[in-house]
């Protein structure tokens, strides 16, 4: 199976816009009051309004681009099946539930953001990464060379479950997921199978690594340790030339003979989102950055039965 370059796409939901927090409105008896509020609606809907325009031309145009130049080259067939769940030592799967996991976080806070209720922005905004995402897994059943994979939808279904599971159990995200990349060894070998340059991050899945990041406070409670201190468990995976079994040449060049294994990891991490902020700007930032996973020394365990001390891993 081709590997599938994770779009970042939109989906325009049916939105219910008259929520409580619009619709609730306290009886203010001076002008000035009244004044505030209304503006204060006005801001809310105008929020609103620009996601759901976002999402509609990032949706909009990752169609067309689907349609008119991802497919372009390939022969439409009746809806096929594809099983892939043991495709690159599950690598792919944990690309899906980041993909899904990213894009329910950000609808979720961009609808509390735009005033909507709690419960309804984990409800909308939490499950708009997986219907992101499943018209893509519907057009791969359509085109030969592809096939509908259930484990790629799972896996979608999963990273919307992180934010929606969380958020219904906890009210917060005690656990955040993020993903980094190194370029690995192996792409210097496989004379461009595994990409080049920039492109090297969408096709050498050896440099991908998955990360479960939760504040050590909320396991070992202290009064010690800062509450953006995080523990991280990261799982990654190499030696990978091909998706169940590594090739032996790749356009006329041999490709080094190499064992596929999986990397279990255990780190530090700081959760930006966590750090006070008295400054407006700089909360924004620190608030922006939820995805990032800070380098820091690391101990990998894999399956070639090593255990090895990584001074900084990233």
């Amino acid at each position: 199976m081709k590997r599938k370059l994770q779009l970042i796409i939109g989906l325009l939901f049916v939105l219910i816009i008259n929520n409580p927090s619009y619709s609730s409105i306290k009886v203010f008896t001076t002008d000035e009051e009244r004044t505030i509020i209304k503006d204060t609606i006005s801001l809310k809907k105008a929020r609103l309004i620009t996601f759901i325009s976002g999402v509609s031309v990032v949706y909009t145009g990752s169609m067309a681009y689907l349609q008119y130049v991802w497919y372009k080259d390939d022969k439409r067939v009746p809806f096929e099946y594809y099983n892939d769940l043991g495709g690159y030592n599950q690598i792919d799967k944990f690309g899906h539930i980041y993909g899904a996991y990213m894009e329910s976080y950000i609808g979720f806070h961009s609808l509390l953001w735009a005033g909507v209720s709690r419960k309804k922005a984990v409800l909308y905004g939490g499950s708009l990464g997986f219907f992101m995402q499943l018209p893509i897994e519907i057009w791969d059943g359509m085109y030969e060379g592809w096939g509908f994979s259930w484990s790629d939808v799972g896996a979608n279904a999963l990273g919307s479950f992180l934010i929606i599971g969380q958020e219904l159990a906890f009210h917060e995200q005690i656990v955040k997921y993020k993903f980094t990349f190194s370029p690995s060894p192996y792409a210097r070998q496989a004379n461009g199978y595994l990409g080049d340059g920039f492109n090297q991050l969408f096709y050498d899945y050896n440099g991908h690594t998955y990360w479960l990041s939760a504040g050590i406070n909320r396991v070992i409670k202290n009064n010690i340790i800062p509450e953006w201190v995080n523990f991280a468990i990261g799982y990654s995976a190499g030696g990978m030339f091909g998706e169940f079994e590594n090739k032996t040449q790749y356009m006329g060049v041999a490709i080094p003979v190499t064992k596929r294994y999986r990397q279990f990891l255990f780190s530090f991490d700081i959760d930006f989102c966590k750090i006070p902020a008295r400054n407006k700007n700089l909360k924004r930032l620190f608030s922006s950055m939820f995805m990032i996973k800070v380098p820091f020394p690391t101990i990998e365990i894999n399956t070639k039965g090593q255990l090895k001390f990584h001074p900084l891993y990233y």
